[in-house]
């Protein structure tokens, strides 16, 4: 199929632009659920197919609590995308969590409070697992290329996803780090995460750290992120240039792609 694709990036905050990839272009998806985020550009790299849509859209129009996630999924779904890339930017909630690291989550931690999380709102009901909630072939893959490029790189997170738009106050920023033992803290990643696991997706995250939180008794600013954020972005891109061609055809090492067996009532 023309419109088709094997892997989905969902573009972070600074990664607007499939620059990597080549005979671009642009379709328009609709879907059940609304508008995805932006048109999705469909390319090739390495001989692989890939579709990318910027998470917040280009131009960075959509706050995180707005994102339809729903849509982003679905759509990738229908290209036939079977595993997804998902770059993101994050706060740090451990002191060994510097800015400009890149982190590979294993967990989550969900303080969000109003998005659509799921894609069963009745008719039939569907309790997916999440125990393990990150494809742990892509995440290998992903922990791998990094430490080839000797990029500073943490092979365990635990990612604590707030509602924002608005940052944390110290109060909480000490209890995420605290009480909760979160290593890192963003926007995004739910229901993102959870939605790519109903739709039998592989899904990972790279997170790219831009900042202390308010623990280190360091108000953070946009302007702060955004800064260290560009300096990262390269690395994002480089990361995910050996990380497209290492992944196999066939998913032998997940189980991502059955995650419905046991959880359809």
């Amino acid at each position: 199929m023309a419109n088709s694709a094997d892997i989905g990036i969902i573009g972070g905050t600074g990664v607007y632009d499939p620059g990597l990839f080549s005979s671009k272009r642009e379709i328009k998806v609709h879907t059940p659920y609304g508008e995805p985020s932006d048109l999705v550009t469909i390319g090739e790299y390495a001989g692989v197919k890939v579709a990318f849509i910027p998470r917040h859209g280009r131009g960075h129009r959509i706050p995180p609590h707005s994102i339809n996630s729903r849509a982003n999924i679905w759509t990738l779904k229908e290209l036939g995308v079977k595993r997804i890339i998902a770059p993101s930017a994050v706060g740090s909630l451990q002191e060994s969590y510097r800015p400009g690291d890149i982190a590979i989550p294993d967990q989550f931690i969900d303080f969000t409070k109003k998005r659509q999380y799921t894609f069963y709102d009745g008719g039939q009901v569907c309790h997916v697992s999440v125990a393990d909630p990150f494809c742990p072939e892509l995440s290998s893959i992903a922990i791998d290329k990094t430490k080839k490029l000797k990029f500073p790189m943490h092979d365990r997170a635990t990612y604590v996803c707030i509602e924002g738009p608005r940052f944390s106050t110290r109060a909480e920023s000490k209890f995420f780090r605290d009480v909760m033992k979160a290593d890192i803290i963003g926007m995004t990643l739910v229901p993102e995460v959870n939605l790519a696991r109903e739709a039998e997706i592989c899904y990972m995250s790279i997170a790219t750290v831009t900042d202390y939180d308010v623990w280190a008794d360091k108000p953070v600013s946009s302007a702060e992120i955004i800064e260290t954020l560009a300096k990262n972005v390269e690395k994002t891109k480089k990361l995910i240039a050996e990380l497209v061609p290492a992944i196999p055809a066939v998913r032998k090492k997940c189980a991502c792609g059955s995650a419905l067996e046991s959880a359809l009532l």
